[in-house]
């Protein structure tokens, strides 16, 4: 589930509790947590509800100025549900810190190092060292372009990369990525082993 920045901040703030999506099946459930710029939005329930039955209100509430703006906003078939998806802020996203920690007990790269190594495993060829060497190599360079350097499609190479995110090793950019200074250190530690 996207959420605009500017909505996300306005959730942060506890100025917007409640989001509406079209969707032909439901995509989030209660308690998923939804990382953005702003930080930590939480999913805290989600319920079909009637389109039609939708006033500008709801569509404030949103963070929208009327109903035919959050109308307008719905993606999907026009026949698909409506959700109601109510959130709130989980606090600022984890990742940051863990970014920064480039303070690597022998336990953390163990535990690095093997989640990463069954992620290239369990993929139809390595991709995850080679990810983290090539963002190092090429720092805001755009996702498409260092996919087609490891022969994958932007839609493959992009999640990828999020996983490696979600790890600390990877920060986003305007244009591309770069290493956070946890991957950096990673990535020496693994270059002075071999």
């Amino acid at each position: 589930m996207l959420i605009r920045l500017a909505i996300a901040e306005a959730i942060a703030t506890g100025t917007i509790r409640v989001q509406y999506r079209r969707w032909a099946k439901r995509r989030v459930k209660a308690g998923t947590w939804i990382h953005t710029p702003a930080g930590v939005v939480v999913v805290d329930s989600i319920t079909e509800c009637d389109p039609e039955s939708l006033t500008d209100d709801d569509a404030r509430a949103a963070g929208e100025s009327s109903i035919s703006a959050l109308r307008k906003g719905f993606r999907g078939a026009d026949g698909d549900p409506v959700w109601r998806v109510e959130v709130s802020f989980g606090g600022e996203d984890p990742r940051v810190g863990l970014r920064a920690d480039d303070d690597l007990s022998d336990d953390d790269v163990a535990m690095v190092t093997t989640k990463l190594d069954r992620m290239e495993e369990r993929a139809d060829a390595p991709w995850a060292w080679r990810t983290l060497e090539l963002i190092r190599e090429r720092p805001a360079v755009l996702a498409a372009d260092l996919g087609a350097v490891l022969g994958l499609e932007r839609d493959v190479f992009k999640p990828r990369v999020r996983r490696l995110k979600a790890l600390g090793l990877t920060e986003s950019l305007k244009v591309g990525y770069r290493l956070s200074p946890r991957g950096e250190k990673l990535l020496d530690i693994r270059r002075s082993d071999r």
